[in-house]
Parts: C-alpha cells; sequence; structure tokens
C-alpha cells in the first residue's frame, strides 16, 4: 500500500518519561553491524537473509538508502524545513526497486556506502539536545519529533541486522539499551499507521517483559503517547522475552500470545503497510 503520512499534527506521536539521547544507541548499532559486515567473505554477503528475495547483500543496499533518507530528514528537521517526501511512498515497491538497481555493485562498495551513510547519520544527529530532539522530521508517519525518526531509525536496522546475522549463523548482539528503545517504538507503530489512515479508536498497549526488564505503555487515541505510567484505557497487556516480543512485532515471529480481536487493530497497521496478511 501507499503511506498517507500525517503532515497536519504537530504532537501526533509523543515520547514522555526520562529519556535517554536516541542517538547513542543508534551509532552503536551501526558501527557494530559495520564490524560484522567487514568480517564477511563473497558467499557470506550472498547468503539470503530473512527478508524474502533479498540476500544480505540487498539488506545492507537497503540500509544504505534509508541511511541516506534519515540523514536528509533529520538536517532539513533541524533547520525548521522537514521534508515531504514520502507522499505515496510504497514502502514494498519503492525499496525492491532501489536494491534491484544495486546489485551488480561489487560488496566492498555497497560496504563502503554503508559506513558513509553511517557518518551521514552521526553528522545530522551532532549535538542535538532535548529541545532539538524535539523537532519535527520526516518519518514514514509523517512528521514525527526527531526523536521518533531516530527510534525509527534504530529499530528498523537492528531488526535487519538480526535478518543478516541469524541466517549467517551468528548470533547478534541484543543490547538492553537498544532493545529497550525499540519495543516502546515498535509497539507504537501498528497505532500510528492505523492512524494515518483515518482510525480514531481509543486503546492502550502495556509492554512489561524480561531480559532486558522493559516496562512501557503505549496509548492510542487521534495521537499516540509513549510512557511508563498508567494506561488511559483497558488494552492489551504483552508479557515473557523482550527480544522474542519485539521480534513478533515486527512480523519477524508469530506473536506467542494471544490478542483479542476486538484489540488486533492496534498491531495490523504495521502488517497493512508492508503488504502482509493480517
Amino acid at each position: 500500500m501507499q503511506l498517507k503520512p500525517r503532515y497536519d499534527t504537530p504532537d501526533f506521536l509523543r515520547f514522555e518519561g526520562s529519556l535517554d539521547d536516541p542517538s547513542v544507541a543508534l551509532l552503536r548499532q551501526r558501527r557494530r553491524l559495520e564490524s560484522t559486515l567487514a568480517g564477511l567473505d563473497d558467499a557470506q554477503w550472498a547468503t539470503p537473509s530473512r527478508c524474502e528475495g533479498w540476500s544480505v547483500q540487498d539488506v545492507v543496499a537497503h540500509l544504505v538508502d534509508t541511511n541516506r533518507f534519515w540523514a536528509i530528514s533529520m538536517a532539513a528537521g533541524r533547520k525548521g524545513e522537514p521534508t515531504r517526501f514520502l507522499t505515496d511512498f510504497d514502502p514494498v515497491a519503492t525499496p525492491a526497486e532501489l536494491v534491484g538497481g544495486v546489485r551488480s555493485l561489487p560488496a566492498a562498495t555497497v560496504l563502503e556506502r554503508f559506513v558513509e551513510s553511517n557518518e551521514a547519520i552521526a553528522e545530522s544527529m551532532a549535538g542535538l539536545d532535548d529541545e532539538g530532539w524535539s523537532m519535527l522530521g520526516e518519518a514514514p508517519q509523517g512528521h514525527v519529533p526527531l526523536r521518533a525518526l531516530a527510534l525509527h531509525a534504530l529499530w528498523d536496522a537492528w531488526v535487519h541486522e538480526r535478518d543478516i546475522a541469524l541466517p549467517l549463523g551468528l548470533a547478534p548482539v541484543e543490547d538492553a539499551d537498544e532493545i529497550a528503545s525499540c519495543l516502546g517504538y515498535a509497539a507504537a507503530l501498528g497505532p500510528a499507521f492505523a492512524i494515518t489512515e483515518g482510525s480514531t479508536q481509543p486503546g492502550s498497549i502495556v509492554i512489561e517483559v524480561h531480559e532486558p526488564e522493559v516496562r512501557a505503555v503505549i496509548d492510542v487515541d487521534v495521537r499516540i503517547v509513549v510512557h511508563d505510567g498508567d494506561p488511559a484505557t483497558n488494552g492489551v497487556h504483552l508479557t515473557g522475552s523482550a527480544v522474542e516480543l519485539l521480534e513478533a512485532l515486527s512480523y519477524r515471529v508469530p506473536m506467542s500470545q494471544p490478542v483479542p480481536d476486538e484489540h488486533q487493530w492496534l498491531f495490523n497497521g504495521l502488517a497493512r503497510a508492508f503488504d502482509r496478511e493480517v
């Protein structure tokens, strides 16, 4: 499906409570993936990833494209001029076309571009304070705080790192800060896409998981607030393994705990955006 970003609601997605600098986890994850990729041979670069139809090299080429977008979006947001590039963007067809256009490149070139794109992201985030992280930039849902943009970039690459590592038989690093940052954001993605499609239904998701221990509440109506207090409405309570839940929210594994039919809409928005069955 084509995205329908929200550009008219500045507080469409809000994060509350004690907040860390998201660039720390984001750049840690990118540097770690650089190191992993630098040790791969040609056969490993050609290995099928968890992304259907994409090799390890294809996934990295995709990350180059997304990194470049995040850097541009972040820089424009810092100037108070958030972009509007994603109007009518197709999150399935367009990335596949971009990846297909660079398949003939050597793996070394793709890795070089990945490293360069990570530096561009680092430069775009350098020196941001709390006020700066509150400025608006463009993400797939529309104009959101730069903090949310950085969390989307972290979550996306965290999942793709596992898409690369697991088929290669490598043990992905499971950093507690990265997992905690990704969980609250990933749980907010489904409702966010539902809202961009016109939903005004209220609901809440409460996450209380372990390894690492994370608690997050996502309250939804015409806006989304992510916090660690009490939920605004009765909703879904998710427990268990933090990594397993994050993989499920990212549609890499089935959800291991039942979600009542009346609350399924809180999770189906992301699936529809990527043309998955719900």
